[in-house]
C-alpha cells in the first residue's frame, strides 16, 4: 500500500528511532522551558529541585526533572487564577475549552485548553483513527453523553478532520442509539468496552436485534478501560458485533497518546512524535528500557501549552514490547496495553494481583454475563476476595459446572481462591463511561 494511504503522517510515523529520539529531546526541552517561564507552579517545582531548562542536554538528564502527580494538580486548583490554579501558562481569556477528569480515583482535575491545544487533541486522535482504518467513507456514531468529561470529544473532531460523517448520539438512550445506528447503517463507533458489550446485550434482549447481522458496524474504537487489549474481552466484543475492535489509551490531563493499528500486534503504538513515554520501576524509580518488564508510566505531552503535562506520573502499569509492529510504523509498542494501575495492583494473601487478570478469566467463560465486580476486604487479619458475577439466563441449569470452571481458571491465572457470589442477571451495576469493578476496601479504610 502507498505509505500516504497507510499512515496519517507518513513522515513522522516511519522515522528511524534515533531520529525520533533527537526530535523528542528537542521538544522536551521546549515544553520544559515553556512551563518554567509561564507557570508559577512549574517554576517553583524546578527551582526547588535545582533544575533549569538549560540543564537538560541528554535523555539521561530528563529523568532528573521532577514528576507531577494527580494529587499535586488537585492542590493547584485551590490557588489563583480560579478555577485552574498556578499551573496555567496562558491568560484566562485564551482558554477556550474546559474538561475535567472522570473522578474515578478522587476529586476531578480541571483541564483548560486553548484552541491550539484542542487542534492538537484532534490531531493526536487522527493518528489513532487513521491507523484503525477510518476513512472518508465511514459514517461514525458517537454514543456518549457530551459533557464535561473529555471521553470521545476529540475523537468526534478527529473524525471530521479525516473527513468521516459524524452522527452524535449523546442525548439518546441505549435503545434509541442502536435503532439510529441501524437506521443510518453507521459503519463505526467509539465507546468503553463495558458499554460496547452492554449495547450488544440491549440490542439482543430488548430489541431483538443481532448487531453482527442487523447492523453495518465494521470497526469499533474502545477507550477508558483496558478491556479491548484483554484477549477474552476483545474476542467477546468482536463476536457480538461482527466487527474489528481496536484499543486506544489516553487521559484528560495527558492527551491521546497511544493506539492499536490494523495489524493488531498484541500491543499499542506510543505516538512518539507527540509524547515521551518513560517506564519507571515501581519500587526503585529506575527507568526501564528493556522489553517485557512492567513499570509505571511517566509521560510528557510535547505540544500542550495551556496546562502542560511534563513528566506526569500516570500510575498506569505498562511494558515495552519485544518486537516491532509489521505495519511499518517505527513508533514503539507497549505490550498488551495498560496492564493495570500501580495503585490497583496489590497484594492479596501475599499474592500480587492485577485486576485485568480477573477480567481475562471472567470474559473467557461464555456462560457468564459481561458485568462483574471484585471486592477485596479483611476478615480479621485475613484477606478475603469476593467475585460477584451474573450467569446468563440460558445457562442457569449449568450453574454448578460454570462455577467449577471459573474457580479453576481463577486459581490457575491468579493463584488465588475467591468467594463467588451469583447475582440475578441484570442486577450488577452497568456503566456507560468508566467501569469501577475493582474495590479494595482495605485501602478505603473500611
Amino acid at each position: 500500500m502507498d505509505p500516504s494511504q497507510r499512515y496519517w503522517n507518513p513522515y513522522l510515523e516511519t522515522l528511524p528511532q534515533e531520529v525520533i529520539q533527537t526530535l523528542q529531546l528537542k521538544k522536551f526541552r521546549r515544553i520544559l522551558s515553556w512551563a518554567y517561564e509561564h507557570s508559577k507552579f512549574h517554576h517553583d517545582l524546578y527551582d526547588t529541585a535545582g533544575i533549569k531548562p538549560e540543564d537538560i542536554r541528554t535523555f539521561e538528564d530528563i529523568r532528573h526533572v521532577p514528576k507531577v502527580e494527580k494529587a499535586m494538580m488537585r492542590d493547584i486548583q485551590l490557588k489563583d487564577p480560579f478555577p485552574y490554579g498556578d499551573a496555567l501558562c496562558v491568560p484566562l481569556e485564551e482558554v477556550t475549552e474546559f474538561r475535567q477528569t472522570s473522578g474515578t480515583t478522587g476529586q476531578p482535575v480541571y483541564q483548560p485548553d486553548t484552541w491550539q491545544d484542542w487542534e492538537w487533541w484532534a490531531e493526536a486522535w487522527s493518528y489513532i483513527l487513521y491507523a484503525q482504518g477510518y476513512r472518508k467513507t465511514d459514517r461514525v456514531f458517537i454514543p456518549f453523553g457530551y459533557n464535561i468529561f473529555v471521553a470521545f470529544w476529540a475523537g468526534h473532531y478527529a473524525c471530521e478532520k479525516i473527513g468521516c460523517e459524524v452522527v452524535p448520539g449523546g442525548v439518546l438512550n441505549t435503545e434509541a442509539r442502536i435503532l439510529k445506528m441501524r437506521e443510518l447503517q453507521t459503519t463505526a463507533f467509539m465507546a468503553t468496552p463495558t458499554y460496547v458489550l452492554g449495547m450488544a446485550d440491549t440490542a439482543r434482549r430488548k430489541l431483538g436485534i443481532d448487531p453482527a447481522k442487523d447492523l453495518a458496524i465494521q470497526r469499533i474504537t474502545c477507550a477508558g478501560e483496558p478491556g479491548a487489549s484483554i484477549p477474552a474481552t476483545k474476542k467477546r466484543i468482536e463476536a457480538a458485533w461482527g466487527a474489528r475492535v481496536f484499543d486506544h489509551i489516553g487521559a484528560t490531563e495527558i492527551g491521546a497518546w497511544s493506539y492499536e493499528c490494523t495489524e493488531q500486534p498484541g500491543g499499542l503504538h506510543v505516538n512518539e512524535a507527540l509524547f515521551l513515554v518513560e517506564i519507571e520501576d515501581i519500587e526503585t524509580g529506575e527507568i526501564i528500557t528493556e522489553p517485557e518488564r512492567p513499570g509505571k508510566m511517566v509521560i510528557t505531552a510535547f505540544d500542550r501549552i495551556a496546562q502542560p503535562c511534563v513528566r506526569f506520573d500516570s500510575k498506569d502499569v505498562i511494558q515495552w514490547a519485544k518486537d516491532p509492529c509489521p505495519c511499518g510504523r517505527t513508533f514503539r509498542l507497549i505490550k498488551g496495553g495498560v496492564i493495570g494501575r500501580a495503585d490497583d495492583i496489590t497484594k492479596v494473601k501475599g499474592v500480587l494481583l492485577a485486576p485485568t487478570a480477573i477480567e481475562e478469566v471472567v470474559r473467557g467463560v461464555p456462560e457468564l454475563g459481561n458485568d462483574y465486580e471484585v471486592v477485596v476486604s479483611k476478615r480479621g487479619d485475613v484477606d478475603e476476595i469476593t467475585l460477584k458475577i451474573e450467569i446468563l439466563e440460558e445457562a442457569r441449569g449449568e450453574e454448578e459446572a460454570v462455577l467449577a470452571i471459573l474457580k479453576d481458571q481463577l486459581r490457575l491465572k491468579t493463584n488465588l481462591g475467591y468467594k463467588l457470589e451469583v447475582h440475578p442477571y441484570g442486577s450488577l451495576p452497568r456503566y456507560e463511561v468508566k467501569a469501577r469493578r475493582f474495590k479494595d476496601l482495605r485501602k478505603e479504610g473500611h
